[in-house]
């Protein structure tokens, strides 16, 4: 199956570790989070990208740029991943997913079914079985229900302001989207220019039970701040890394793959 990933956003809650580094190129040790995602998906066989860019696009291309020949050799990446094919779609710096999923429509012809990922969270939920549950449930849409991950907490209260419980936000039976999801094509009979995709179109699909949610309470992680990516970081660098998968696909994931035109990234550099 292809895999849309949406990496056009601008990021402003990323913008304390850099102004100027999307938010998919900003590393997880030593590579990108796009690229340790892009490795999951390639774990399970799914090796056909579609990225959609936008904001500082032009530092996600460069770095996939080095999978072609350079001076008539193959680079490390290409060496690496032979078998990633990827495609890019300038989808606008302001859209919504829903709109950069319409950019994408042209590049799945011939897809009954794919994958799609906001392109900053990552997970070692079991793909297969989230693909299983939307085939089986004949859903137009799934997606990974997760507990949230924040330290919030929830609070009730009675009319006269009395509270009546409070408790962890992740201790209650509270789900999020986490991504990860599994879309038909049928998405864009139900997805209007200029929507998002979970706002108006996820609400249709409801009315006509057209929608999943494959509730999951594995690891999973988002790299919304940089507190976020300080945890992502000391998961790495513990050596026990949920999402790295052992199989064939597997690669290693330690040495530096990354560099911008714009400033040099921690701990990175271009494959060669």
């Amino acid at each position: 199956m292809k895999v849309v990933l949406f990496c056009g956003g601008m990021g402003m809650r990323m913008r304390e570790y850099s102004e100027s580094v999307p938010k998919p190129m900003v590393p997880v040790g030593r590579r990108p989070i796009l690229w340790h995602l892009m490795q999951y998906y390639a774990s399970y066989g799914h090796t056909d990208f579609v990225l959609c860019t936008g904001w500082r696009g032009e530092v996600i291309r460069e770095y996939f740029r080095s999978m072609e020949r350079v001076d008539g050799r193959r680079t490390r990446l290409a060496r690496e991943h032979p078998d990633w094919r990827v495609e890019f779609v300038d989808s606008g710096v302001n859209a919504s997913v829903g709109e950069r999923l319409r950019a994408a429509r042209t590049h799945l012809e011939g897809e009954d079914r794919f994958l799609a990922n906001y392109a900053d969270g990552l997970s070692d939920v079991p793909m297969d079985d989230v693909i299983r549950f939307a085939e089986e449930g004949r859903f137009t849409a799934a997606f990974v229900a997760v507990r949230p991950s924040q330290s919030f907490h929830v609070v009730s209260a009675a009319q006269d302001g009395r509270v009546t419980s409070i408790h962890p936000v992740s201790a209650g039976d509270q789900r999020i989207n986490g991504g990860f999801f599994v879309l038909r094509r049928a998405i864009f009979d139900v997805l209007d220019e200029g929507e998002d995709l979970v706002e108006a179109p996820f609400a249709r699909l409801i009315d006509t039970g057209g929608l999943g949610a494959y509730r999951y309470d594995g690891f999973w992680a988002c790299m919304d701040t940089y507190k976020e990516k300080q945890r992502l970081d000391e998961i790495h660098a513990s050596g026990r890394i949920p999402w790295m998968r052992e199989g064939p696909h597997r690669v290693a994931h330690d040495r530096p793959a990354i560099r911008s035109r714009t400033r040099r990234l921690p701990e990175a550099g271009v494959p060669s």
